[in-house]
Formats: C-alpha cells, structure tokens, sequence
C-alpha cells in the first residue's frame, strides 16, 4: 500500500458528547417553542433536519421561521462542541433535492476555541426569553459591536433602531396585532402552542405576561394573558431594539439569521442582559416593509431583538424542552 492509498483518520466524538451537544442545542430559542429540529448521527456525521410537522402554518407558512428556529439550533450545537474541543465543519443545505436535510456536519478536534465560546457555551442552560418591561441595558455600544462582529460572519446585518424608529416600530407591531385578531387560525395556533403546564414544548404558562405587564411592552407578540399581575409595575419599559437583516429571503439566508440569532442572545446573556427575540412584525409583509424603511440599507428585516436589563436578582423561569431522545437518532448502519 502506497502512501496515496491510505486513508485519512477520521475524528468523531463520542456518543456521550454527542448526546450533551445536542440537548443543548435543544434549547435553542424557536418559534412558540415548537423545537422544529431532529438530528441524525451516521457513524461520522451529524445532520440536522427540519421537522416539518411543526410548522406552523398559518403563522409561518413558508417556514421562514421554523428554518430560523433551526439555524438558532445549529450555532447553540456549533457551540456546544466548540466548548468541548470539535472544530465543525459545517455544509448547509448539502443536498439540494432534500429541502428538509438543513446542515451535515463533520468533526475534527480544536483544542484551543476562540475566545468567548466557553462563556457562550455557558449561556446556553442560562438564556431565558423576558417578555417584561426591562431598564435600559448596560454597557449598550460596546454590546452592539461585539453583536455585529458575531451576525457578521453569517452574513447578516445588524441595525439598531433609535427612539424615533422604535415609536414607528411600535405602531406597526400594533397593527400587525390588529390585523391577527380576528384571524381565527391564527389565534386557533396560538392557543394550541402557548398557556400550557406540564408539557416539553410551546410557550408554559409560567412565561406569559398579564395585560397589565403587556400594556407597558410598546413592541411584542400579543399573547393569551396570564392571571393579573403587575410585575416590574415600577419599570417604563426602556429597552432597546436591534434588527437582525439578510440581503435575501432565501432558505440559506433564513439559516444564517437564525444563527446569528443565536450568537447575539447568548452574547447578552453572558453581558447579563435580558433579551426577547421578536419576529410577529416580520411575519406580515406591511410590517416588514415598515422596518425597512427604518434601516440605513436595503435588506430584508428577518428578526427584531429587544435588549435590556431586568431587575437585579430576577431570574424568570426557563421554557421547557423535549428530551433529546425525542430530538437525536443514532443510525450507524
């Protein structure tokens, strides 16, 4: 056997690890906390897969979201592994007559992770979506430039809007809200996934907000009202909004924002910033068109952040996620 004729090693990591990655990569942030993602291990790559039983198909009929959902999954695994020492090579959209196939992903080790990617790793049991009024976050220019850098290497711009374009954004969150009242599917798929106890999946009963506490929130998705209660009723809400855009509306384009989703709300949780990820205003073609017409370039609006502080010592509880038995299939031939 020649030189020629040997074949390269091949690095994998264990079951274990793959098993740990990929539970943290469930909890990654999704629409209605649907989790919308499966994963399957095939001896020597992992390949991530879009679960198109939970589309949500009068919110997100072109699934624009849902492949959000799933881009935010990948960058939380990407990280998880980067945390344990597996570089990830990653192909997106590797099989153009399989739409649902998302990314495959090889491995080799990295025993040296840039910078950040242990505290973000870290962030990932600790991120919670906060739907309340929040104080004006700290530190605010220096966690706008360390955001860009992360969105910028997936393509992905990020704006942020001043006070003006915020009391624009408002009203037309306002509208896109008047205009899903009387939408009866709509409302019929809000309700199915939100308000629930003891479940993996949807948004708990334990996340949503009063009227009260919703009347003071200028931008956010209308969801089914809590019991009355008056929390943070000393707050006037004073967060800020960022944009996440793409140059396109394509399906790789709504990848990538989801990752670059990802990367910026770790990166606030690691700054100790609450954050609340919206996309009710990007889901309605007049809205999105009004956000556009608040950035400085010509792009496609695909996810509004909100960002502040919340109370010191205030931690709200975390959703929950299905068990990553139900999310991982090992399926080594």
């Amino acid at each position: 056997m020649t030189d020629s004729d040997v074949l390269p090693e091949t690095f994998v990591p264990d079951r274990p690890t793959i098993t740990a990655a990929v539970r943290l990569a469930g909890r990654a942030p999704s629409v209605h906390n649907t989790q919308p993602w499966r994963w399957v291990f095939d001896g020597t790559r992992l390949h991530l897969y879009r679960d198109g039983e939970r589309l949500l198909t009068s919110t997100d009929p072109h699934g624009r979201q849902l492949v959000m959902s799933c881009g935010a999954a990948l960058h939380h695994l990407r990280t998880a592994f980067a945390a344990r020492g597996w570089h990830t090579d990653t192909v997106r959209l590797p099989d153009p007559e399989r739409l649902d196939l998302l990314a495959s992903i090889e491995f080799r080790p990295w025993p040296e992770a840039p910078t950040g990617v242990h505290s973000r790793a870290r962030a990932i049991e600790l991120r919670h979506t906060d739907r309340l009024p929040m104080l004006p976050p700290r530190n605010w220019a220096e966690l706008v430039h360390l955001a860009r850098m992360l969105a910028n290497p997936h393509d992905v711009e990020l704006d942020v809007l001043d006070a003006e374009a915020g009391a624009r954004l408002a009203v037309a969150s306002q509208h896109a809200t008047a205009l899903r009242r009387y939408d009866m599917e709509y409302q019929t798929e809000l309700h199915w996934w939100t308000g629930h106890s003891h479940v993996t999946e949807g948004v708990p009963r334990g996340a949503l907000v009063s009227d009260a506490e919703f009347s003071r929130v200028p931008v956010g998705r209308t969801f089914p009202s809590a019991p009355h209660s008056a929390r943070r009723s000393e707050i006037e809400d004073q967060a800020q909004l960022m944009v996440l855009s793409t140059e396109d509306d394509s399906m790789l384009s709504w990848l990538h924002a989801g990752e670059a989703l990802s990367a910026v709300l770790l990166e606030c949780t690691v700054t100790g910033q609450a954050s609340c990820a919206l996309t009710h205003i990007t889901e309605l073609p007049t809205a999105r068109k009004t956000i556009t017409t608040l950035l400085p370039h010509h792009v496609v609006p695909q996810v509004v952040i909100r960002v502040g502080t919340a109370p010191d010592g205030e931690v709200p509880p975390t959703s929950p996620r299905r068990p990553v038995t139900e999310i991982l299939t090992f399926d080594e031939g």
